[in-house]
């Protein structure tokens, strides 16, 4: 897709397929919590807490799909299968998540002020 194009119809262009990634609420919470390295799935069920096995096998795939975490399986008795964060995923995580997490510590309680004062002002039907 060249340059142009995308400034033409920006719903396709690569900055929406970026974001999307962030509109999933659990992803970026798997990603972080494969950051330390791989996991069994009740490692990350135990380790993210509040996320149901559907949720997280959707996540999982989504990301998997996405070319963030890949899937490794053992031939062991019994089987034995983890995830990882690829080199994209681990890009991902180092750069973009780790600048929304210092903007979030700076700036997160006068977020959450603007959040309460909006909900205040909520005309009530």
């Amino acid at each position: 897709m060249s340059e142009a194009h995308c400034y033409e119809l920006v719903a396709d262009c690569r900055l929406r397929a970026a974001t999307d990634l962030f509109a999933h609420t659990w992803d970026p919470v798997v990603l972080a919590a494969l950051q330390g390295g791989q996991r069994r799935r009740r490692e990350l069920r135990a380790a993210i807490g509040g996320i149901s096995d559907k949720v997280l096998t959707d996540t999982l795939h989504r990301l998997s799909a996405n070319g963030l975490i890949e899937r490794h399986t053992y031939a062991e008795a019994p089987p034995r299968v983890e995830y990882g964060l690829t080199a994209l995923g681990q890009s991902l995580v180092e750069g973009p998540m780790r600048a929304l997490a210092r903007w979030v510590n700076e700036h997160g309680d006068e977020l959450a002020d603007a959040q309460e004062r909006a909900v205040r002002t909520l005309p009530i039907d």
